[in-house]
């Protein structure tokens, strides 16, 4: 009915400093996330260019909810020096840390062909990604996600295991938990791999296609100072693309060179916290238009605030 979760360490005396630590993260990614919420939905500046600001509100609200899947139960247990997790508490961590994770994918995925139809056909690019195409975009992502999520959480339903099941990781993760169950997760894993196909290798091609054309138009145009400026438009996605494959990447390859847990959960504290947390910087310090935004938004806030 439970699993314990052992978490990133059991020596007593770093737990104050885990719990310090990962709430400042939390919350930094919770704030500068919303912050950019903010700032895109109020600012008529940012309403222009509507879907390369379009998919950044949702990504910045997808990071804070995949960060929020792990890190409050992470803290709690800290906290309480507990370990353990209900079954039905596991199961919706899962589920929900797939939505999310996969959402991630999809909006990297979208954005990277933004930028490719901005870049290599501007003159289609406002009758190409017009607002209801890119909220179809969206919609089409969350339900396909939400539809494959659920799928392994009802196979997760029909595998068994032991009455006081470890996983040796500070979350639910799915791979973690087909490895500890005691009946047979064949199918399971056929699932998780035809996922991490769609999920990741489907993604990352049409992100190296889009950028592939994109860099192709760059080699085309006359002179340096269009390339330059061209390609600054990218350079923001590119960053939080690297860091997200990146430290994912990064998971799987310690998970399958070395057999140390504590690598492995190591590597996941980067994809799953810290790349959240570093997005909303990365597209504010580098995008003068956010950066404008932001500028803005205290005196937005105290009129708001007055007109009450």
């Amino acid at each position: 009915s439970e699993f314990y979760l052992l978490g990133l360490s059991d020596d007593p005396e770093i737990q104050p400093l885990l719990f310090g630590l990962f709430l400042s993260m939390y919350l930094i990614t919770v704030v500068g996330n919303l912050l950019i919420i903010l700032a895109v939905t109020s600012d008529s500046h940012l309403h222009t260019p509507i879907p390369m600001y379009f998919f950044l509100s949702n990504l910045s609200f997808v990071d804070i909810c995949f960060t929020t899947t792990t890190i409050p139960k992470m803290l709690v247990n800290i906290q309480t020096q507990r370990k353990d997790i209900s079954y039905p508490e596991c199961l919706t961590q899962v589920y929900f840390f797939m939505i999310f994770g996969g959402m991630d994918n999809f909006l990297l995925t979208v954005m990277a062909y933004d930028r490719f139809v901005a870049i290599c056909h501007p003159l289609y690019y406002p009758v190409i990604m017009n607002p209801h195409f890119c909220g179809l975009l969206v919609l089409v992502s969350w339900l396909l996600i939400f539809c494959i999520s659920l799928l392994h959480v009802l196979l997760m339903r029909k595998l068994t295991f032991s009455l006081e099941t470890t996983i040796s990781h500070f979350f639910c993760e799915l791979a973690q938990i087909l490895k500890v169950a005691i009946s047979d997760t064949l199918i399971n894993d056929i699932c998780v791999y035809l996922a991490f196909v769609l999920f990741c290798l489907f993604a990352a091609l049409g992100i190296f296609f889009s950028y592939s054309q994109i860099l192709s138009s760059l080699m085309k145009l006359p002179n340096t100072a269009s390339k330059h400026k061209a390609f600054s438009s990218c350079g923001s996605h590119l960053c939080v693309v690297s860091l997200f494959y990146g430290t994912g990447l990064g998971v799987y390859l310690s998970s399958a060179v070395s057999s140390s847990a504590h690598r492995s959960k190591v590597a996941s504290v980067m994809y799953t916290v810290v790349t959240p947390m570093l997005n909303p910087f990365i597209y504010s310090l580098r995008n003068q238009d956010v950066m404008g935004a932001l500028g803005r938004l205290p005196g937005r806030v105290v009129y708001c605030l007055d007109g009450l």
